[in-house]
């Protein structure tokens, strides 16, 4: 593909807006680009009497990026550490997403980075691999307890060889959930909001829903062609259907397993046979579901619930009533890959290890705190505690479809290459196949090619 694949991070990249429903008065007071300084505290997880002060003034480095939302989150943390920790000064900087992986790399080769550092989960493995991420003491927090405090999807991104290299504060997922246009089932006359118990309910009402002008497709009844919406499936598929998309080796990929070209199949029939879609109107770089949905030229959208809250700023006058509801699975039990979202990691050239583990600990492990983390960013915990809190919804309303789920995840798997094979793989060859490019035969042998190629490049390089 020769246009720029739309996904959750080249949105952020582009509209740098809030995650979460906040005034846009607040999200104007938090200036991105500029360094600001705080102070801090770390407490153990559940509490209790802070260790006592340092005889000596402490100063950390903490980096994030610039996203109005996550920033207000940090600040917020630091001055709560500050409050239990006088002695530890928190010199907090941010930097827009585009050149925040830039940043990060560039000192680690340096090895002058901060001390912690906010990490989307699935680039830890890739550090920890190169010796550039510290592990995480035991008397913060051991491996088994670690998977006792935390959903199996997230922490699982922060794992490498046994060991844990950072705290998750996100769990990151698209599946779950759909986003549905009342107004448009109303008018077919079709059940609100739906209960589908199968995949086939849900096709047999975006049928209903599809509006053409001509030829021309205007509405499409169910939009899932969308870089990241198309790998999620994928994976759901594979593991739902009993298959496994990792090769007997668990480092190369078998994506041409019975399962695997069931669900292309799958995939690519609701394209070419049922025509909820269009595949060469709504694809990978044309009507994205997050933008295409709130211009009422889609029924119901696939993507994850993080798409809401930023809707809800981003579409405020949007005049078609909407809900985020869920949306089925394929076998009698559901089971997904997810990447893990953002946390919080150390390096192990930090001066001050143990204030930063303390740091990423009260961010990330104390319930409170964490929920907050979770409410003022929008995403989805990835503490059990937080998720399994009932009062959650009257903060976060629209994330019942998704905490119905959390359970049932699994980390997607160190792939070397996430992107490559998420975004040059599997969403670019199977809009190619949907396209009558290739058969699903075909499709499913260049994904499995061209996936083990890279990965046997990064294996020799």
């Amino acid at each position: 593909m020769n246009g720029q694949v739309l996904t959750r991070r080249a949105f952020l990249r582009v509209f740098a807006v809030t995650m979460a429903g906040i005034s846009a008065a607040a999200l104007s007071s938090c200036a991105q680009g500029t360094p600001a300084p705080s102070t801090a505290t770390a407490v153990p997880a559940e509490g209790g009497t802070p260790p006592p002060a340092a005889a000596e003034k402490v100063s950390l480095r903490f980096w994030s990026h610039s996203n109005p939302a996550f920033v207000q989150a940090n600040e917020e943390l630091i001055k709560r550490y500050a409050e239990r920790r006088p002695e530890v000064e928190i010199k907090y900087e941010y930097f827009p997403y585009s050149e925040f992986i830039q940043t990060i790399q560039t000192s680690m080769a340096a090895k002058s980075e901060a001390d912690v550092m906010e990490m989307f989960g699935s680039w830890v493995q890739s550090y920890a691999k190169g010796g550039t991420l510290a592990v995480t003491p035991d008397d913060i927090v051991t491996v088994p307890q670690a998977h006792e405090l935390f959903y199996a999807a997230p922490l699982d991104g922060y794992m490498w060889e046994g060991k844990l290299y950072g705290l998750p504060n996100e769990y990151n997922l698209e599946n779950g959930g759909v986003l549905t246009n009342r107004r448009m089932f109303e008018e077919a006359q079709l059940p609100y909001p739906p209960d589908w118990k199968a995949w086939e309910e849900l096709v047999s009402d975006a049928k209903k829903l599809v509006k053409y002008d001509g030829e021309v497709m205007t509405v499409a009844g169910f939009h899932y062609i969308t870089g990241d919406g198309l790998g999620f499936l994928f994976w759901e598929g594979i593991l739902e259907r009993g298959g496994d998309y990792f090769a007997a080796d668990k480092i190369h990929l078998n994506l041409a397993s019975p399962e695997a070209e069931e669900t292309v199949q799958w995939l690519v029939d609701m394209a070419t046979k049922d025509k909820v879609v269009d595949p060469f109107t709504f694809n990978l770089e044309s009507n994205w579901v997050g933008d295409a949905f709130f211009q009422s030229l889609v029924a119901i959208g696939y993507i994850g619930p993080w798409i809401v809250p930023v809707a809800r700023i981003n579409h405020p006058d949007f005049a078609d009533p909407w809900d985020y509801v869920s949306c089925p699975h394929y076998g009698e039990k559901m089971s997904f890959a997810a990447d893990s979202g953002w946390g919080k990691v150390v390096s192990p050239n930090s001066k001050a290890q143990r204030q930063a583990w303390e740091f990423a600990q009260f961010s990330t492990m104390d319930e409170t705190n964490a929920r907050f983390w979770n409410v003022t960013t929008g995403t989805v915990p990835a503490l059990k505690k937080v998720a399994e809190d009932p009062t959650l919804l009257q903060d976060m309303d629209w994330l019942g479809p998704s905490l119905k789920v959390l359970p049932y995840g699994r980390y997607v798997g160190y792939l070397h290459d996430r992107d490559f094979i998420w975004y040059n793989v599997i969403a670019t060859r199977l809009v190619e196949t949907m396209q009558g490019q290739h058969t699903v035969k075909e499709c499913i042998t260049i994904m499995n090619e061209e996936a083990n190629a890279m990965i046997d490049s990064k294996i020799k390089g």
